[in-house]
């Protein structure tokens, strides 16, 4: 069941799920549609906790949207779920601006939390193995300019064929339905501020 709030704090919800039962070690999901506000949530948990971070675009590339899982399965949850490090190999950004080629490795440590923090990473395929999902959530226009701001213009068509992707898989998933808490990463929200620590939907 989606838990809507009007307001909502960090300690809160670092709260909620640090006192749910663990499998092993307790999964927390930060999904939502690229641009939305995740990463901005993410931080501000991991200062608030001793979590371990597996980021999504270490996997994900322009060309392969969804198609990586069978990988990170392999390589990053079931290690963590055995109660070992996960020890996976990243997408080469650096040198390949489609992220289509594979770089080098990354080892996140095993720890009583960790945290998922990118698209799709509450999928179906994994959603009864997590602790708590978080989905973020901001209008496409409002995501369109900030992705535009990161990767520039010339990044505009790849942006426009990422959006269709997620637009399609998230809707036969039905990741924001199955979501914890749904938050707003909209500008105008106040969704993460440093402040008072609080997000509101």
């Amino acid at each position: 069941m989606i838990l809507f709030m009007s307001q909502v704090g960090l300690a809160d919800i670092v709260t909620t799920f640090s006192s749910r039962p663990a499998k092993g070690t307790r999964i927390v999901g930060v999904d939502g549609p690229s641009a939305s506000g995740k990463s901005s949530l993410t931080r501000r948990l991991l200062d608030r906790t001793d979590a371990t971070l597996v980021e999504i675009d270490d996997f994900v590339s322009w060309t392969d949207f969804a198609g990586w899982w069978p990988r990170f399965d392999d390589q990053v949850l079931q290690p963590l779920l055995r109660g070992e490090d996960a020890r996976y190999q990243v997408r080469d950004w650096q040198n390949d601006p489609n992220g289509v080629s594979l770089g080098g490795w990354k080892t996140a440590r095993w720890s009583p939390l960790v945290i998922f923090d990118g698209v799709t990473s509450t999928r179906l395929a994994v959603t009864d193995l997590l602790t708590y999902r978080i989905w973020v959530e901001a209008a496409a226009d409002v995501r369109l300019v900030r992705g535009i701001e990161r990767d520039g213009e010339s990044a505009r068509h790849l942006w426009l064929a990422w959006m269709e992707e997620e637009r399609a898989f998230f809707s036969k998933d039905g990741t924001r339905e199955r979501a914890d808490l749904v938050v707003s990463g909209a500008p105008s929200s106040g969704a993460v501020t440093q402040e008072d620590s609080v997000l509101t939907l």
